[in-house]
């Protein structure tokens, strides 16, 4: 059963994405770990434990002084009864004037709070220590690779000219109502979205996650609880007159679920799977790596998303690698497994295994989703808790995946499985679209 507790607040310090306990107590392996990221911690974390002293030491004259207020308030009424009318009165004045003093100090705890806070959300996650060394993209380090690269016939087009050639996708169409990055699927296109999405939905369902529908705009505070807000502001849609954002994954709305939760053991591992419309603002690089589906504003995606406790995480990780590889599997696409380099991951993540699969026709890898364990970084920001076999509370391991991202998957498809006489389509699907062939 799961228990709710009191709303969120930005400024409740267990709350934080790294815990100032990790920072106090480990301060130089933090500094060293987030260098894997290529992220150079010292200045700002010593401007934390220097914040922090202050705020600690200012806690303990406040608490001093609220305890030393209630022994001589308590006097007061004493001295009058004594007819000690002037002595009382003196008093009564000392405890407005320290009254005074306990709003200053409490303006200096709260400002010194909001301070702290501030630069917490600017700290990454901690990688962990099998994340491989490495600034970009080409130092990722490929773990396992599968399937069979697809031999095309000799007129093979790239999957945009197939969509035209077919009439399934429409990009055109796309700008004049939207912009670029916003394709309309038509007939069999449409269907095609649809059929990938059910197979996405009905597998996971299979491997026992729970199917959620969750909303696509949320608050502020949904996006810090997952460690998008502020890292990703500029790349979500924001909605100024109420103050939400449309999501960039259904990560948010889900993991969110658990925000100011305690959950009991004998509950996890929490396996849920959603589908969703995602958005992003930033569109990425130019020329082929744009092209097409290969990245848009708005695109569909099923995700998965699992809670667990801290020593389960892990294979919690391996067995979400192993469904995703399954799912490629079935959809007969050749693919590899790269383990992510700490100059590649995200600011939330402590590892990351991203999946890509080969498209034929332009001759490239393309990442079709990313399988994470955010440890207890998450957790810490949404007070995800679990209640341990002795009754303590302790912090929640979060994980999500994409299971999958449509958009390459179904560029893969179209460029991987064309023939002369048209598009083929793999047999674990047929009984989703209805259809064998794209002709």
């Amino acid at each position: 059963m799961s228990i709710p507790l009191s709303p969120f607040s930005l400024l409740t310090f267990h709350k934080e994405m790294l815990t100032l306990k990790q920072i106090n107590d480990n301060k130089d392996e933090v500094i060293r770990r987030l260098a894997r990221k290529h992220f150079d911690a010292t200045a700002i974390i010593e401007q934390v434990i220097d914040i922090n002293n202050k705020r600690k030491q200012t806690q303990a004259i406040l608490d001093a002084n609220l305890a030393e207020l209630n022994t001589i308030s308590k006097s007061i009424g004493a001295l009058m009864q004594a007819g000690k009318k002037e002595e009382a009165e003196s008093i009564r004045a000392k405890v407005s004037e320290m009254k005074e003093g306990n709003k200053e100090l409490e303006d200096s705890m709260k400002d010194a709070e909001e301070k702290l806070t501030g630069l917490l959300y600017t700290i990454p996650n901690l990688p962990a220590d099998s994340v491989p060394e490495g600034k970009h993209a080409e130092d990722n380090v490929v773990e396992k690779q599968g399937g069979t690269m697809p031999n095309l016939y000799s007129q093979a087009l790239p999957h945009w000219e197939l969509a035209k050639k077919y009439d399934l996708i429409d990009f055109e169409l796309g700008v004049k109502i939207s912009g670029a990055g916003f394709p309309v699927y038509k007939g069999k296109g449409a269907r095609l979205q649809r059929a990938l999405i059910n197979f996405f939905l009905d597998n996971a369902r299979d491997a026992g996650y729970l199917e959620i529908q969750p909303p696509y705009l949320v608050n502020a505070v949904s996006g810090y609880g997952t460690g998008n807000l502020p890292d990703k502001e500029g790349q979500m849609y924001h909605c100024q007159l109420d103050d939400l954002y449309l999501i960039p994954t259904a990560e948010v709305p889900v993991t969110n679920i658990y925000r100011d939760v305690i959950v009991e053991k004998k509950d996890l591992p929490i396996m849920n799977c959603a589908y969703s419309a995602c958005f992003r603002r930033e569109a990425g690089s130019y020329g082929k790596d744009v092209r097409g589906l290969n990245r848009l504003h708005q695109f569909d995606k099923v995700e998965i998303v699992r809670i667990d406790t801290p020593e389960n995480s892990y294979s919690s990780l391996t067995e979400m690698v192993h469904y995703v590889q399954s799912l490629v599997d079935k959809l007969e696409l050749p693919w590899r497994i790269l383990r992510l380099c700490g100059g590649d991951m995200s600011f939330t993540a402590a590892l990351t295994f991203d999946f890509e699969v080969f498209s034929a026709a332009q001759e490239r890898w393309l990442e079709v989703s990313s399988v994470s364990n955010f440890e207890s970084y998450q957790a810490n920001r949404l007070k995800c808790r679990y209640r341990t076999d002795d009754k303590k509370t302790e912090l929640c391991h979060t994980l999500n995946g994409s299971a999958l991202a449509l958009p390459r998957i179904v560029a893969a498809l179209l460029e991987n499985n064309q023939t002369a006489e048209g598009i083929k389509i793999p047999k674990a699907l047929i009984p989703y679209t209805g259809f064998e062939i794209i002709a």
